[in-house]
């Protein structure tokens, strides 16, 4: 029992390890007296088994080189026996020997580090140790360094393949997009009196996707080194650290180019946008005005104070955008941003902001979608778009509701849609019948009723409940399954005709809505006169007027 306590305790500790030794930097335990002390990892095949501190006439990567030497030694002799490995204790420390080879020595210190007594961390140790044997020697077995070898040749196969692929994808990409947006580009360049010039245009967008494609074809190539280096045990400890050494110098580029080339550069691309976008807002504005450019719902009187108030908004923006990279305002750069904040909540007490945020609030509810049959509050429709400041819905009427996002958000909403493929949606109808008709023939009636209309599911299977017992009738609901909630109105049509036949082939008279005294004869329909004019039957034996 001691010992299987003792060799959950070791793994729990060597797992602690493992996961707190990162590539390139010594593993430390979290006692205070540690932070004092210079540690280095031991690593074989890139891999880190433990760290060891360094004292003066030793130091900590002096002391780790040598460990994993041994060990390496030791692995690359088949004759050692794995099971060789013990801990030997001695006055002043306990040593890992393989037989008659010393492999290292822990003394107190080391086991101060970890927090535990030196033998328990031998024990560790050891079985690091002979781990770490066995698989140096797997990985360079014959068999493994063909898998290897196999690996590698498809990997690099399959880069080949992407990144002819890329370059098929991106010259197809911009095809479809040249084919899409010629004529759109060549509009908007007439609308802004050849101020947008359809070579600068062009010129930008295939430049964005030659940039994307060299970002993901250099980000597919750093991948498969990584993943060729990690097939073999020499060039192993490399893959660990590749990815750290492609971003640390890309990191170290652009920082060292922003502080050449410091926010000045910033604040000179910000003004000449600005003014550009300036330019072309005062342009399309006065050709509104001036009729050379229409704009459905846009009077052209509106054009110069929308103007005004766009050209403010934009300089103001700029100024905020800007003020962080002006020299010396760095311990300013946090209030223009809580005064730009604060401006945009202060304005959201606005309904249109409100309807804004809301519309946002609406989308990220995911309440509903377009193509959806929803109620809201009082009306109920299909969505037919979302905007962001209200959601449009038909009405079987073909009535178009707009209904502000704002009330939306402040009223509940019923999606009729989101679950009828997940079990069906339920539609249900009530009706009244008196108590001198058995309830099961009532229940029978209504069943048959949903089984002939068509658009009701026959799985799940309908069911009705008696709902109330009133001073002279029952109240029965049917409840019938339905994967097509946009047909609602037109199946409750249906359903509603079909149970009036039912219950008329019956002679079962429906008491809905009042009811005071028997009738001397039954208010039903015969079904010989189902059909009086101007009724006509039609092919499926249905009605058609």
């Amino acid at each position: 029992m001691r010992k299987k306590l003792f060799i959950a305790f070791a793994l729990v500790l060597s797992l602690t390890n493992s996961l707190f030794a990162t590539p390139g930097q010594a593993a430390m335990a979290s006692s205070d007296k540690e932070a004092a002390v210079q540690t280095a990892p031991v690593r074989i095949d890139g891999a880190v088994l433990f760290p060891v501190r360094g004292v003066s006439s030793h130091p900590a990567d002096e002391r780790a080189a040598a460990i994993a030497k041994r060990i390496t030694a030791l692995a690359d002799e088949p004759s050692v026996n794995i099971q060789s490995i013990v801990a030997i204790e001695s006055d002043h420390s306990t040593d890992l020997m393989a037989g008659d080879r010393f492999i290292m020595s822990i003394f107190d210190g080391d086991a101060e580090i970890e927090g535990v007594n030196r033998q328990v961390l031998a024990k560790v140790y050891a079985d690091k140790v002979g781990r770490a044997v066995e698989a140096y020697r797997q990985n360079r077995s014959t068999r493994n360094i063909l898998q290897g070898a196999g690996s590698a040749l498809g990997v690099t196969l399959l880069l080949i393949g992407l990144i002819l692929l890329i370059g098929l994808a991106f010259r197809k990409l911009l095809a479809a997009v040249e084919a899409r947006l010629t004529a759109r580009i060549k509009e908007l360049q007439d609308k802004s009196h050849d101020i947008l010039r359809t070579e600068v245009i062009w010129g930008g967008i295939r430049g964005g996707l030659r940039f994307i494609r060299i970002i993901l074809v250099l980000l597919i190539i750093v991948v498969y080194m990584q993943m060729v280096l990690s097939l073999f045990p020499w060039t192993r400890a490399y893959a660990v650290p590749l990815l750290d050494m492609v971003r640390t110098p890309l990191q170290n580029i652009g920082s060292d180019f922003l502080n050449y080339i410091p926010k000045l550069f910033f604040l000179i691309i910000l003004v000449m946008v600005t003014r550009y976008f300036l330019k072309l807002l005062r342009t399309s504005f006065l050709g509104v005005e001036q009729g050379r450019i229409k704009i459905s719902g846009f009077e052209a009187i509106w054009a110069i104070p929308v103007y005004k108030v766009a050209r403010l908004a934009v300089i103001a923006f700029t100024v905020v955008v800007a003020y962080p990279y002006i020299p010396g305002s760095e311990s300013q750069a946090f209030k223009g941003v809580s005064l730009f904040l604060g401006i945009v909540f202060s304005l959201g007490s606005s309904s249109t902001i409100a309807n804004i945020m809301a519309g946002y609030m609406v989308i990220f509810r995911r309440a509903f979608k377009v193509g959806d049959r929803v109620k809201i509050g009082d009306q109920t429709g299909t969505v037919i778009e979302m905007r962001l400041q209200a959601t449009h819905l038909r009405t079987i009427k073909n009535e178009e509701v707009i209904i502000p996002n704002a009330n939306v958000l402040n009223n509940e909403v019923i999606n009729y849609s989101s679950l009828s493929l997940k079990g069906g949606l339920i539609l249900h109808t009530a009706v009244t019948i008196g108590y001198d008709t058995p309830w099961r023939q009532v229940h029978a009636m209504l069943l048959l009723a949903a089984e002939r209309t068509a658009g009701l599911l026959r799985e799940p299977q309908p069911f009705v409940l008696q709902t109330s017992l009133d001073d002279f009738y029952v109240s029965y609901e049917l409840n019938a399954y339905t994967d097509r909630p946009l047909e609602m109105a037109t199946i409750y049509s249906d359903l509603h005709k079909n149970i009036q036949d039912a219950f008329n082939e019956f002679n079962v008279q429906i008491m809905s809505p009042h009811y005071e005294s028997d009738p001397s004869q039954a208010k039903i329909v015969p079904k010989g006169q189902w059909y009086q004019a101007p009724a006509k039957r039609d092919e499926r034996g249905g009605e058609s007027t």
